[in-house]
């Protein structure tokens, strides 16, 4: 089995190397990105349950500097609305402020996972272009043999030259599949923000001491002048 890789490997000619070059690379990228996000949402997680715990106890000012301190992608959306509440400001002043941290955050979660596409297309244009100069030699030689060989020597230029084809799908397939996991895997992420985003909001509104939303003062009961309000706000 390892003879017949091998074997097939150096039958290839020159464009196998470079197909390997890119599936290596494509592989190095895939494990980097698996890993990252699937600590990004170990972590993300962690720091929620935390944060709603705090929020829900109205600690919003420990809410606040757990979110500074955090670091992870979770912490950092949730602090700029947590900044916002801070300040005494709207539902939708902190809902803003949350989905510009979201955008913020985005682009970590989606680094590099678009490479894995580009890299599965080079190397099947590699496969391609090794498979087309090498049916060029292929015929190039086969034009000065001998009649009685030309046959059996034209078979075997175009299955070698066809080797670079078969070995570049055969990196280029892997490739997208798992560039559409890790697709995948970043959608849920980030589904799991815009969840966590209204889960807090929700909570805020319920009264962690945030504003309500609408901003308007309280209306006066009945018997008192009109300017009078009802009641301070918290």
């Amino acid at each position: 089995m390892i003879e017949t890789a091998v074997r097939f490997f150096q039958e290839g000619g020159f464009f196998m190397y470079p197909i390997a070059v890119v599936l290596v690379i494509g592989v190095i990228v895939a494990a980097e990105r698996y890993i990252y996000l699937s600590a990004q949402k170990m972590t993300n997680r962690r720091d929620f349950n935390r944060l709603h715990q705090m929020i829900s106890k109205k600690d919003l000012k420990g809410a606040l500097n757990y979110a500074n301190e955090a670091g992870s992608a979770m912490a950092s959306m949730l602090g700029f609305g947590l900044q916002r509440l801070a300040r005494r400001q709207s539902r939708e002043e902190i809902e803003y402020a949350m989905e510009e941290g979201l955008l913020e955050v985005m682009p970590r979660l989606e680094k590099r996972t678009q490479y894995l596409a580009t890299l599965a297309n080079v190397a099947t244009l590699l496969g391609l272009l090794g498979t087309i100069i090498g049916l060029i030699a292929a015929f190039t030689a086969v034009a000065s043999a001998d009649p009685s060989q030309k046959a059996s020597l034209l078979s075997q230029s175009i299955s070698v030259a066809m080797n670079t084809t078969a070995f570049g799908l055969m990196s280029a397939i892997p490739l997208l599949l798992i560039h559409s996991v890790l697709q995948t895997k970043t959608n849920e992420i980030i589904d799991s923000f815009e969840m966590a985003g209204i889960k807090v909001l929700n909570l805020i509104n319920d009264g962690s001491g945030g504003k309500p939303a609408t901003g308007a003062a309280p209306k006066a009961p009945q018997g008192e002048q009109p300017g009078t309000p009802a009641g301070s706000m918290a």
